[in-house]
Parts: structure tokens; sequence; C-alpha cells
């Protein structure tokens, strides 16, 4: 049974040695340090983690459609010729002014002719009729769309359908314009499903008072669909890495110019943020400007030996760990040959390693025999 248990304890301490090493050669592998002409020429910027309230979005896709109200046909309600057109197609129109005459059918000399007005402001898109053709009222003359408000219309997921509320706000960008940003306010839904992207049109209303936007462009559409408080959060530039292995770089509190590779946990982001369920704390500095070459950059750097000495004044290991007094002994021998000394680091450092392990042993071994004798 003491065989077992001592062959237990001894696997104990040699795995717990293992784990110190590791760590060690883990923290070495994920720490990139750089010189002063390093840091300027990436242009490393860092931020205070902390926690904010945090706008849950939604994306989504979506286009441009006139309203019902704002969209219009010049009609004749007599029979007869066109004869003159005060309108043509990209021209914009007020309500009332003067669009077509039409003479009519009527006997007559000349023949009686009647003028037709714009029923509502906005650009003419289409002029179905040319001088001289014969007009009847059933077939539209000129088609009219009012542009300073428009719906955007999103088609928003299925699922996601019961965020949307009256009170939500809408970023809307129009891929025609992409550095003019839009408002929307939401009105209704549409009145069916579209059964083949499982999606529900949204409306929303947009103004436009330069009337450059048009019907059927295309429009994205950041939806704020909720504010939570006090989120630990960082900007989205900070992100490295893949949606498996997502991680950023965490300056280091000790090492000047030093930046630590640290996995993160996201959760959800928004356009300029992203939730961090696990792996900072806040009054951490991550780097926001700068990371993605930051990555590439371990191999031109000073070492963790250099940067740890000059921080700390006096010499480590290649491995950033502190030197042991026999290190010290047989290095100081190394550098005196005269001593007679020798480099012994390596065989140093094991044996120090299996006095960590003895140390472990012999603790737990004691608490055993205390067990026992309780």
């Amino acid at each position: 049974m003491k065989k077992k248990l001592n062959k237990w304890l001894w696997l104990c301490a040699l795995c717990i040695v293992g784990n110190a090493v590791t760590c060690w050669s883990d923290r070495e592998n994920d720490l990139v340090i750089l010189d002063e002409l390093g840091l300027r020429n990436l242009g490393i910027e860092t931020e205070v983690v902390t926690r904010r309230d945090f706008d849950e979005t939604l994306f989504a896709l979506g286009r441009l459609q006139s309203k019902p109200g704002g969209h219009a046909y010049v009609t004749a309600r007599i029979p007869g010729r066109l004869v003159d057109i005060m309108a043509h197609e990209g021209d914009y129109v007020k309500k009332g002014d003067k669009m077509v005459v039409v003479e009519s059918l009527q006997p007559g000399n000349p023949p009686p002719s009647q003028t037709f007005y714009a029923p509502i402001d906005g650009l003419v898109v289409k002029s179905f009729l040319h001088l001289g053709e014969p007009v009847v009222p059933e077939k539209p003359i000129l088609e009219i769309i009012h542009l300073e408000e428009m719906y955007a219309v999103a088609r928003v997921p299925e699922d996601k359908v019961a965020l949307i509320k009256p009170e939500t706000r809408a970023e809307i960008r129009v891929a025609a314009y992409p550095n003019s940003l839009f408002t929307g306010t939401w009105e209704r839904f549409g009145t069916m499903a579209d059964a083949s992207n499982a999606t529900l049109d949204a409306f929303f209303l947009i103004s436009d008072p330069t009337g450059k936007i048009r019907p059927n462009m295309r429009t994205e559409f950041t939806l704020h669909i909720d504010t939570r408080k006090k989120v630990m959060s960082v900007p989205l530039a900070a992100l490295q890495g893949d949606h498996f292995q997502p991680f950023v770089f965490v300056r280091d509190f000790d090492l000047p110019n030093a930046f630590l590779k640290a996995p993160v946990t996201t959760g959800a982001r928004n356009t300029t943020h992203i939730e961090i369920l696990n792996g900072l704390f806040p009054g951490d500095q991550v780097v926001v400007k700068g990371a993605y070459p930051l990555a590439f950059a371990g191999s031109g750097g000073i070492s963790l030996k250099e940067a740890l000495d000059a921080a700390h004044g006096h010499e480590h290991n290649e491995d950033g760990s502190e030197l042991t007094a026999d290190q010290k002994a047989a290095k100081a021998a190394a550098d005196n040959p005269d001593a007679g000394g020798m480099n012994a680091g390596p065989l140093t450092w094991f044996l120090g390693i299996l006095c960590l392990g003895q140390w472990i042993l012999l603790l737990l071994r004691g608490k055993n025999r205390r067990g026992e004798t309780a």
C-alpha cells in the first residue's frame, strides 16, 4: 500500500514540476518583446479594459422602396393626342407643376386641349409616351416617385423578428453611398414571410432631403436590439486569430515593450466592440492598433531573457526564470576560468527540478502521515 502511495506521490510531484516548466515555456512562446524601433514601426496603441454599456446589434440586408403615397402617375382623363410634355425622365417636379398637354378628340378648330399637373413632389422616373402618340385614360403618361422619404426594407431572420420593437434604432447604409449614414424608424412588418430564405420584411422610414437615393438600391442595416450594462468588451481591432482560437495581445505589467498573447472566449459583438467572457480582467491593457502585425513580430524583437535582465537589473535564464544559487555559482566559475569552475547550468537546472519534486514529495508524505496518525 505504501509503495503504491509513494508512486502516486512521485507522479504528482513530477506532474507539478512538468506543469511549471510548461508554463515558463508557454510564456516564452506567447510573449512578444519589441525594441523601441519596432514599437514605433508597428504603431502600437493600447486601451484599458473596462466594463461598459454594450449595445447588442443585429445585421441585416435589404433594399430601398418607395412609400405607397410617394409613388404616382400622370394620366389623362380624356382620350386624345399628346401635344406637349413639360417634364422628362430625370426631372424633379413639385406638386402642381404643369406636366403634359393632351389635345382632345372632340371636334374644333383648333380642337380643345387640356393640361395635366404633377400630383406629388418627386422625380420623374419613367415616360411612357412620346409627342404625337395617342392618349387613353387607362394608360399612364409619366411616373413620379417622391425620394425625400422612402422605406428601407430589411430582411430579418424569422427567429430574430421578436427582437424588433417600435423603439428599435436602425443605422442604415446605402451601398451606393457608403460614407452616408441614415437613421430609420421602424413602422411595420411585411404581411408574409419569405419561405425561400426564412425572413420577414421590416419597414423602416428614412429621410433624404438631398434626394440622391433611389428605389431598389441595396442597403445594410445595423439594428440596435438591446443594451446591457457593465459588459467587459474590447474593440474589434484588438481581436486576432480565428473563430476557434481567438486571442488578444495584453501589455505585460512587468516588462517594458512586451505583449502577451492571451486566448479569450468571446460573446456577442456589435459594429465596434466584442464581448469578452473569459481571458481578460478589468485594467488589462489590450493592443487595439498594430495587433495584427504584432502576431508576426516575435522573431524580430529582443529575447525574453534580455527584456527581464533589463527590467530587473540582474541576469535570468533563457526561459525567463530566476537563476538559482548553483547556477549563479556555475556562471561565475565559467566567467572566471582561473577559478577552476565549469559551466554546469543545464545539469544544475535539472537537479533543481528534482529537488523541487523531492520537496513536494516530502510535503505530501508528511500530510499523509499526519492523516494516518489522526
